[in-house]
């Protein structure tokens, strides 16, 4: 018998949806699932999964792949007929069946457990409204929960993963025995982006990748709560986790920005650097902002892509949150006055988010310290702090050229190279991969 645990009884009753069926060939409970949204994606689901076959079998037979195939009734036939393509080779490889696909072959032979959610033949699409990235990986985390081993003492991971991705040989293994040995809660994977010689894509994929490394390198910096990369397929937590902040949510963009903004407001969010995904460095349209769109925008040279934010936000942002996050109790109008001393445009900032009131509320109903202190964290979250860089950027400190502004951050962290970038213009990509090497391995 392997009754679900209460907890995931309430909140599959309260938050799931029952409209798919998970289509397996599962043979007991498992501990690991690694959930995978499909859209059009026929070619690159072959290519992960030749990626992940190659990994470690140990945790083959206690892991199930979740792949949701989704589209919309509304999906072009060229999606169609791709998501039908994805349909036939995991029915293939579902059934274990002879098959003359040797990648069919392959699964069949190894003992990893396939999963099947068909959220896109026709009656099964997702819904208009509200579908897209964020549901699609929201139903495949709640079909995990119903096929966990609660019985068993190693812990029970959701772990997300995108199909232009590969991973590296220990993937499965490096998360499972991080998590357990260490008794994680949250994670995410180092990423790097797959960088191409030659490749129209290349002077793209750094420029943003960059951009990324650098913004979390400045909330390190600032000693930030949420000094973390959010990006979809790096993305791992425990059941525990995942109904304390109900689940995944329903964003068509941004989900994994939302879900780890969610978690880290409770847990500590660990970096796992012990393996690695590399995600695809393509332009996409299947979502409105993030790599895909960055990566076209980029290649049609709408705006200039090589600026940063100003290093002194970063600076601003480090003093507000020593001031803020300090044991004394004060008031919400000596915490305004301390942040006009920072800067002005803190003050203003915090005004206009209401700062004032919110503050009082928040010191009426917390009774103890550590009560306080996760009010805080809760009130200057994530999404609070990336509009507070945005707000100086608008207000006060706009955004400078890329490499005067790494090399601004890089003094400030006592950092300095014979590479680094000083003259106008753009260097030569051999450099900005030396940046990015640099980010890379500070972050």
């Amino acid at each position: 018998m392997n009754a679900l645990p209460e907890s995931v009884e309430k909140y599959l009753k309260k938050y799931s949806f029952n409209n798919w069926k998970l289509v397996h060939n599962l043979q007991g409970k498992v501990e690991n699932a690694i959930v995978i949204p499909v859209i059009c994606e026929y070619e690159n689901l072959r290519k992960l999964f030749n990626s992940l076959l190659i990994n470690d079998s140990t945790y083959f037979s206690s892991t199930a792949v979740i792949i949701v195939v989704n589209n919309f009734s509304n999906s072009s036939e060229e999606v169609k007929h791709d998501n039908r393509n994805s349909l036939k080779f995991l029915h293939a490889a579902i059934s274990r069946m002879h098959s003359d696909d040797a990648l069919v072959s392959k699964i069949i032979n190894s003992t990893l457990n396939i999963c099947l959610l068909n959220a896109s033949s026709n009656g099964y699409e997702m819904p208009i409204k509200i579908g897209g990235v964020g549901f699609a990986r929201k139903i495949g985390m709640d079909a995990a929960l119903k096929i966990f081993n609660y019985n068993s003492s190693m812990k029970k991971l959701l772990i997300c993963l995108d199909a232009d991705c590969s991973v590296d040989s220990n993937y499965l293994s490096s998360i499972v025995q991080e998590f357990n040995n260490k008794n994680l809660s949250a994670a995410t994977v180092n990423f790097r982006h797959n960088i191409e010689e030659d490749s129209p894509t290349t002077p793209a994929i750094i420029c943003y990748e960059i951009f990324l490394n650098y913004y979390v390198l400045g909330l390190k910096y600032a000693n930030s709560p949420f000094a973390f990369h959010t990006i979809g397929s790096t993305l791992i937590c425990d059941y525990e986790s995942y109904i304390k902040v109900e689940g995944m949510n329903k964003q068509r963009a941004a989900e994994d920005f939302y879900f780890m903004e969610k978690l880290a407001k409770n847990y500590k969010i660990e970096k796992i650097n012990s393996t690695t995904v590399h995600p695809s460095p393509r332009s996409s349209w299947r979502v409105p902002f993030g790599t895909g769109q960055r990566i076209e925008r980029f290649l049609s040279c709408k705006q200039n892509e090589y600026l940063l934010y100003n290093p002194v936000s970063f600076d601003i942002l480090k003093k507000w949150l020593e001031t803020f996050n300090s044991e004394e109790i004060v008031s919400s109008n000596d915490y305004l006055q301390s942040a006009k001393k920072i800067h002005p445009e803190l003050s203003n900032f915090l005004i206009e988010h209401k700062f004032d009131n919110d503050w009082n509320k928040i010191l009426k109903n917390s009774n103890r310290p550590e009560q306080l202190t996760k009010q805080k964290q809760k009130w200057f979250d994530g999404f609070k702090t990336l509009k507070l860089i945005h707000f100086l950027r608008d207000k006060a400190f706009p955004q400078i050229d890329m490499f005067e502004a790494l090399n601004g951050l890089f003094a400030k962290l006592e950092i300095k190279k014979d590479f680094f970038w000083h003259q106008r213009g753009i260097p030569d990509i051999e450099i900005q991969k030396k940046y990015l090497e640099l980010l890379r391995a500070l972050n």
